[in-house]
């Protein structure tokens, strides 16, 4: 890592994490990314030799610890003492983020959205039925158009490709109403009220699906742990 050749700690802390992905590499780690693709995937953009740089970069000032993967091919990684201090930071950044900085269609990504989304309801108590649900985000070009998002134990997660289970819901919405709604800022019921989002499949599911996205965007905001 470059330096800046100051002995100021605000210089010195920032030649650790002021470079490009590290911060989302970081927030991924909280959020509970272990191995190299969770950490991929929760960073849509950053290619395989930039993202292995930046992990090595971390281990060698200790803020990232790697381990072998038990029983598995691969590594697994995880914060320091030091990395896990780096919270405050991530927060105080999400703060300041987002009192000041506007959602644009730059950060409208729907499948990251939703990995965020899945993400959080790792740390919910999930119903025993499977839900399959497909969004569509009719507005987005048409490889980022349509995605699943598929509820079961133990791993939510967001597909690309139909699961090959029933769907039991078609949810139809801006992407921008999307992000807000993964940050805990709308309603599922609130969008339907506004005709910015669709819900089609039974009305209990629908209602199933509305508590999961408030309970993920609750545990997202305390990084998957219980509040203190």
């Amino acid at each position: 890592m470059k330096s800046y050749g100051q002995y100021c700690p605000i210089a010195r802390g920032a030649e650790v994490f002021a470079t490009r992905w590290t911060p989302v590499i970081i927030r991924n780690l909280l959020l509970g990314c272990r191995t190299f693709t969770e950490l991929r995937d929760g960073a849509p953009g950053i290619s395989r030799s930039l993202l292995s740089e930046r992990l090595k970069q971390l281990e060698g000032v200790g803020v990232v610890a790697r381990h072998p993967r038990a029983g598995g091919r691969g590594w697994q990684y995880e914060l320091t003492p030091a990395g896990r201090d780096l919270q405050a930071v991530c927060e105080a950044m999400g703060a300041w983020g987002s009192r000041w900085v506007e959602l644009g269609p730059q950060h409208l990504d729907p499948y990251y959205s939703l990995w965020a989304l899945a993400r959080g309801l790792r740390s919910v108590e999930l119903p025993e039925r499977r839900l399959n649900a497909r969004f569509e985000l009719p507005t987005m070009p048409a490889d980022t158009r349509r995605f699943w998002l598929l509820v079961q134990a133990p791993e939510p997660e967001v597909c690309v490709q139909h699961p090959g289970h029933d769907e039991d819901l078609v949810v139809t919405a801006d992407p921008a109403w999307l992000a807000r709604w993964v940050l805990g800022e709308r309603s599922l019921s609130q969008g339907q009220q506004a005709g910015v989002v669709d819900v089609a499949g039974p009305t209990d599911l629908v209602r199933v699906l509305g508590r999961l996205g408030e309970a993920s965007a609750r545990a997202l905001a305390t990084w998957g742990r219980a509040p203190a």
